[in-house]
């Protein structure tokens, strides 16, 4: 069975490949594989979010590295781009994430980033997959001196938030602010109210109590109604939503309104391109991010660049293009100038520093970008084929691009990781485009299941 996904493994804890067995030989594969890359100081970084198995995995990866005669500093709970920075300003040869973002405290992940801060490019995560499945794979250990060692950096976290205050001009200070957050009792419960504490603001931090189950449970990113009412009591300036490994972040203005990944990237981008900050003129998301966000970086002058879902094409977009901002609508933002990967307390501050510059609400520089009506429908089916291949759903697809007649956008797409048809589409009226997606699921059912 095949290990790696598109954002590492994941999976359900104590079933495979979340089993300390495959994360031991995960941990030898790719001590191996790093040795012959050999970009740092013999050194694996693993850091982790609050879930209960991740000393589980921490303890099988950290074994399986060391017994190939690599040597591991162990940090704790920290954000995932708080380990993609780790890694690239130690100059350690790889940074290794257990985590599984959002998903429930009972799944778990392992994922790694390159010596340079970058995801680990998928030929060196195949070499990883068939080294992992060698039976001969215990051939390489290291014998007497040659075993790794363990250490602990405790100052991880003060480190990571010393990065993110350099990120602004000297003596911005964000005093005079409310902030509510969210920290979804995840890896970044101490990080975000630490570090805008330290900038000034008044900070109400909610859901900072991990136990190692309550990791994304009804709070966060994907649960946005607690903060949106935390906000609302307490008249804060803005609320901010991490998901477990805080890569992402979604916020609230003032008035407890969601301002999701494409307003947050049309915000910054816009003054991006008035500062003469934004490579190229140009910005990269995905193909689920709203028409509206398009049409407001043309008018501003900018080009929007699409890559299919997933953070990792939007990166791998963005340095193939030389851009340094990208995104999802989900709420993984890309400064690339300041970090490698979605960074959610980088975004939560480059908002309220740019809130504090404009001297404006929220909710007033979220209005400039406005959002198409938007429906999603998952279509179930049993037959994975091309959709191209079916004329039906081609004709169902042209009679709906046909009836908005370029006043709206029609997205059909298989998932990556499910048995499903993803039908998505976009326009002025909330009515037509469901009716319509209703009308392209149908067709989809009847002629794939």
């Amino acid at each position: 069975m095949k290990l790696f996904g598109t954002d590492g493994i994941r999976g359900k804890v104590n079933k495979f490949p979340i089993t300390p067995e495959i994360a031991l030989r995960v941990g030898m594969a790719a001590a191996i594989v790093l040795k012959k890359e050999h970009h740092g100081r013999n050194m694996v970084l693993i850091g982790k979010d609050t879930r209960l198995s991740g000393y589980m995995i921490e303890s099988a990866l950290t074994s399986g590295i060391c017994s190939m005669g690599m040597n591991v500093t162990l940090v704790g709970p920290l954000p995932t781009p708080g380990i993609a920075f780790l890694t690239r300003a130690l100059r350690i040869d790889a940074g290794v994430v257990i985590s599984a973002s959002h998903n429930p405290f009972y799944d778990n992940g392992i994922k790694f980033f390159s010596h340079d801060g970058f995801k680990l490019p998928d030929e060196i995560e195949s070499r990883i997959e068939e080294l992992v499945k060698d039976d001969s794979l215990e051939r390489y250990r290291a014998k007497g001196e040659d075993v790794g060692k363990a250490f602990r950096l405790d100052d991880a976290t003060g480190r990571y938030i010393e990065y993110i205050k350099s990120t602004l001009k000297k003596g911005v200070t964000f005093e005079g602010m409310k902030v509510v957050v969210d920290c979804a009792n995840g890896s970044a419960y101490k990080t975000t109210p630490w570090l805008l504490r330290e900038l000034g603001a008044d900070v109400a931090a909610i859901n900072d109590t991990p136990n190692g189950t309550n990791i994304n449970e009804g709070c966060g990113s994907l649960h946005m109604e607690e903060v949106i009412r935390k906000v609302r009591e307490t008249k804060a300036d803005m609320g901010i939503a991490h998901d477990g490994d805080a890569d992402r972040v979604l916020i609230c203005d003032e008035k407890g309104r969601i301002v999701d990944g494409d307003q947050i990237m049309g915000m910054c981008a816009a003054e991006m391109q008035a500062c003469g900050t934004l490579k190229q003129k140009a910005v990269v998301a995905t193909v689920m991010s709203n028409i509206g966000l398009e049409i407001f970086l043309k008018k501003n002058g900018i080009t929007l660049l699409r890559t299919k879902v997933g953070d990792r094409y939007v990166v791998e977009r963005m340095q193939h293009e030389g851009l340094n901002l990208g995104g999802e609508q989900s709420g993984h933002i890309i400064f690339l100038d300041h970090n490698t990967t979605g960074d959610g307390p980088i975004t939560a501050v480059q908002v309220l520093n740019l809130m504090k510059a404009k001297d404006r609400p929220l909710s007033k520089l979220a209005a400039r970008i406005k959002l198409f009506p938007q429906v999603l429908i998952n279509v179930e089916v049993e037959k994975r084929q091309d959709i191209r291949a079916v004329p039906e759903i081609e004709q169902a697809i042209a009679r709906a691009e046909a009836r908005l007649d370029g006043r709206g956008r029609v997205l059909v797409r298989p998932s990556g990781t499910e048995p499903k048809i993803r039908v998505m589409l976009e326009g002025e009226d909330q009515n037509v485009i469901t009716r319509l997606g209703r009308d392209i699921a149908k067709v989809i059912k009847e002629k794939m299941s």
